[in-house]
């Protein structure tokens, strides 16, 4: 029976000498690898030195003068507008375009179409949505 134990011992030797020495190996390693000391870094280069500050901007009050006088006061400005034969036929060409566009562009197009036609109709020039009727 002694025999016997001394087999065991050694088949348990020769699996465990390799299974230790692999899992011992890599541990030793990283730890004498990590006792090396590093350089310190080179030191940062010295501030440009800073420019003199400029003096506070000092803020007067100006004279803007006498307000201006109104000539005519009772007088109403009127608007003097284009024609409104015009400004159907540029309504017309935006209707015209709205039906080539793609679809979300499509419906504000119609719209401001309509408003065209609505200032046209009214006898006014209209500016907007991008565009001048000239």
């Amino acid at each position: 029976m002694n025999l016997r134990v001394n087999r065991t011992t050694e088949s348990m030797r020769t699996w465990l000498i390799p299974i230790a020495a692999g899992l011992l190996l890599p541990v030793a390693s990283v730890s004498f690898a990590s006792c090396k000391k590093d350089e310190p870094p080179p030191p940062l280069p010295s501030a440009a030195p800073e420019p003199a500050p400029s003096p506070p901007l000092a803020l007067e009050i100006e004279d803007a003068g006498a307000p201006p006088e109104d000539v005519a006061p009772d007088v109403k400005k009127k608007y003097t507008g284009g024609s409104s034969a015009s400004m159907k036929k540029c309504c017309q060409a935006v209707a015209q375009n709205a039906e080539n566009a793609p679809e979300p562009t499509k419906t504000y197009m119609k719209q401001m179409a309509a408003a065209c036609f609505a200032a046209a109709g009214a006898g006014r020039a209209w500016s907007g949505g991008g565009f001048a009727c000239k």
